[in-house]
């Protein structure tokens, strides 16, 4: 391979619609602030998509996640079940609400949040009494469960949703990375209490950073926006009637989102052709585990990633920056962040072979065949010479 050669990224935006159009509209007509038709188109038009009732704009994922754990009454001291195998927000934003995480395993097959560690924990660490479900040793209460739906791939639900239902506990979806995934036919982030979507710049759609929750709840709909808008119930007066939060998301950043949900088809069918590539260039390679899809639903494939049997990520990875083309390895199980290692977690070794032997492959939308023939070919080689 030339020096000259071209860096290939793992997931970049694709700016390709009315994005300049729609942005330029606000520059025009001055509305680039808080408020604006764009914010109520975006979230219009997304709540469609998600096939629910009602969509709050806000100003990042993580944001989103907050104000969904303390609308559905998450308070300081309660628990929260949370996928261990996770980008930190997801734990973070427990945190923001005074809550403590309780990290669950993966299952090994599909690499989502594990349905039956969830049950035991449930059933054998905590009590159901008067209606709430008490953590046996600590006393606290354990209130809902936020499975995350990891790169780009849906949980299997059914059974958190019964288990939610049994022990009288919220679900939350963690769908920033899946939109565009769906369960047994019905979209991602429609099938809990609430959910969260982020549009971070490496993200399918992106505002270049915002967020979005979704809910069939038209009260937990009402108080999501209220909490985002720092609490304020008169449109002249400054009067707020709690604590709120600036989460609002700038009606700037909601133009750039209408124009990339609109291309969101386009998108979702680029990732899908850019699985067979990969799979037709790396399905034989016996050192290789592509990610599977799970029976029950469709993924959005928003980052391709592959399993290594006999190799380390890091190797691979070293390698295949020399070559120009960036990987990046699953993130580190929150049960192991120095953040949140002090935690008396539960042991999570499908969440640590994972994260040892996984690494994501370049998917931009714009990605080309030619540039995939490279990564692959480039992977194969990195396999079979290091060790």
């Amino acid at each position: 391979m030339s020096n000259d050669q071209e860096f290939i990224p793992l997931s970049v935006p694709y700016i390709a619609g009315n994005e300049w159009k729609y942005v330029k509209d606000c520059l025009d007509t001055g509305w680039v602030s808080s408020v604006g038709s764009y914010v109520n188109q975006f979230e219009e038009d997304f709540a469609q998509v998600t096939k629910t009732s009602h969509a709050v704009a806000c100003v990042n994922g993580t944001a989103a996640l907050h104000i969904a754990l303390v609308t559905c009454g998450v308070k300081p001291g309660d628990q929260v079940l949370v996928s261990n195998l996770t980008f930190i927000a997801s734990a973070n934003s427990i945190s923001h609400a005074g809550a403590t995480p309780v990290f669950i395993d993966a299952e090994p097959d599909y690499w989502q949040i594990d349905p039956a560690e969830i049950e035991s924990y449930l059933r054998n660490e905590c009590q159901f009494i008067n209606g709430e479900t008490i953590h046996k040793s600590t006393g606290q209460r354990v209130k809902a469960i936020m499975p995350v739906h990891i790169l780009g791939n849906p949980v299997n639900m059914d059974p958190i949703l019964t288990l939610a239902k049994e022990f009288n506990l919220a679900v939350i979806e963690d769908a920033t990375e899946s939109l565009g995934a769906t369960y047994k036919g019905h979209p991602v982030g429609s099938l809990g209490d609430m959910a969260a979507f982020s549009f971070n710049g490496n993200k399918l759609i992106t505002t270049g950073g915002g967020g979005m929750i979704t809910t069939n709840n038209p009260e937990l709909a009402q108080k999501a926006k209220h909490l985002t808008t720092t609490a304020k119930i008169e449109p002249i007066e400054f009067i707020h009637d709690e604590i709120g939060y600036n989460y609002r998301l700038v009606n700037l950043l909601a133009a750039v989102g209408v124009a990339q949900l609109e291309q969101l088809p386009e998108f979702l069918a680029k990732k899908q052709e850019i699985t067979s590539w990969y799979t037709e260039l790396l399905s034989d390679h016996p050192g290789i585990q592509l990610m599977p899809e799970p029976p029950y639903g469709t993924s959005a494939r928003w980052l391709y990633t592959i399993r290594l049997l006999n190799n380390n990520w890091k190797s691979i990875n070293e390698f295949l920056a020399g070559k120009k083309i960036q990987t990046r390895p699953l993130w580190q199980p929150m049960h192991l962040s120095p953040a949140y290692r002090t935690l008396n977690s539960r042991k999570c070794p499908i969440s640590e072979l994972l994260q040892n032997r996984c690494l994501s492959l370049p998917c931009s939308v714009n990605l080309s065949k030619s540039q995939a023939e490279q990564v692959a070919a480039q992977l194969k080689l990195a396999v079979n010479q290091v060790k």
